[in-house]
């Protein structure tokens, strides 16, 4: 065997480790302890203490009046849940519609900075231990707030994240957009097993809650603040748990466009935060911390978008090797698998649906934005604004 054929299975093998290897070998050893696990879940008691809900909303007029209702209807104690909403820039009618709710507690610059900076204001103003951040739109589950705080009971808990569920809007212009939902429930899968082992790795910003005096003000070039806050929070020590049962509700992009505007823009984000989390690749320091981190997040946006060409690449050299049919076998399965994902962005465009195809092409986009995130991190081209993806 030579170096090319090494570099092949060793290829292989770490591009199937992140997607599965690790979670695998997590899930088996977590079999060991998944009754302990049970029982210390269902004798959490109820805990409901003073809580704060920030909001950040730009220019949200066509939802933040259903967003706004959908708080309010939070089963939660009235006395201990705040409303803080923050719509700094908004040039529609957000704010005004936020006016109409008194039981809002509305914060409003007319210059627009971005969410960090945002954040780094109200968050100045938060008077309960905990805070609950949601995007204005997305809709959670009446008993979202009771089922996150409980976990504070542990001392240990620094944060709790919650489901993030995507539905296929009636609106949405291309079926391709429903692979958004299927990598959703596949990384909520994933954010279990990580959960169950130590600590989210990341929360997503549709929903999570943190600690309030473990809130330290953020670089306002950031572009994935909810990951990097939440990480912040595990280096001191502290555990993210996920919390299924807490969900916020979102329609899926309805174009293919702005899905791809805003996966550039996480990958963006994906490279500027390993950058910025360098020091936790230091397995012997954080221990299992960075075992989750590099084995989730730095291996799916660094290693395998950069591994998977090699390795259709690799085996093309390896097909000279006379009858051996295990490498044609997997150049076949490789040629296969991107024709299905090529017919599948042929379908999306005539607006046809077929799981198969749709599933492939989605994973094969998402690889291919991390290195149009890449390139537009390197030339520094993406702003902290968020351009929002259109959304039913």
């Amino acid at each position: 065997m030579d170096i090319i054929e090494y570099s092949f299975w060793i290829s292989i093998l770490l591009v199937g480790y992140s997607y599965f290897g690790y979670a695998a070998i997590i899930f088996c050893y977590l079999k060991l302890k998944r009754k302990k696990r049970k029982k210390n879940e269902n004798s959490l008691p109820l805990y409901q203490p003073p809580v704060s809900i920030i909001v950040a909303a730009y220019n949200e007029e066509v939802l933040i009046e259903s967003k706004i209702k959908n708080c309010l209807e939070l089963n939660y104690p009235a006395s201990k849940i705040k409303f803080v909403f923050v719509a700094d820039g908004s040039t529609d009618k957000t704010v005004d519609i936020i006016k109409l709710y008194p039981q809002i507690e509305l914060h409003y610059l007319p210059e627009r900075k971005g969410k960090v900076a945002a954040i780094n204001r109200i968050m100045t103003k938060i008077t309960t231990d905990f805070v609950v951040f949601c995007d204005a739109n997305t809709m959670l589950n009446k008993d979202s707030i009771v089922e996150i705080v409980k976990h504070y009971v542990d001392e240990k808990i620094g944060g709790v994240a919650g489901e993030k569920k995507v539905i296929l809007s009636k609106g949405s212009k291309h079926s391709g957009t429903e692979g958004e939902g299927l990598y959703w429930r596949y990384e909520s899968k994933l954010k279990q097993i990580d959960s169950d082992f130590y600590s989210v790795v990341g929360a997503a910003g549709e929903l999570f809650s943190i600690r309030t005096k473990l809130f330290e003000p953020l670089a306002t070039n950031i572009l994935l603040d909810d990951f990097i806050m939440s990480m912040n929070i595990c280096k001191k020590g502290y555990k993210i748990i996920y919390e299924p049962k807490s969900y916020a509700l979102e329609t899926a992009s309805i174009t293919m466009k702005d899905e791809q505007n805003r996966k550039i823009r996480i990958s963006a984000g994906g490279f500027q935060s390993v950058i910025m989390l360098k020091d936790v690749l230091n397995i012997l320091k954080y221990g299992r911390l960075s075992y989750l981190y590099i084995s989730h997040r730095v291996f799916r946006w660094v290693l395998c978008p950069l591994l998977l060409p090699i390795i259709f690449l690799l085996n093309m050299f390896l097909l000279r090797i006379p009858h051996n049919l295990l490498y044609q076998s997997l150049f076949v399965a490789q040629l296969a698998f991107y024709s299905t994902a090529s017919l599948g962005w042929v379908l999306i465009v005539f607006n046809k649906k077929v799981s198969l195809f749709y599933t492939t092409y989605y994973f094969v986009f998402m690889n291919l934005t991390m290195y149009l995130g890449l390139i537009r991190y390197i030339n520094n081209e993406q702003t902290v604004l968020w351009i929002k993806a259109a959304r039913k």
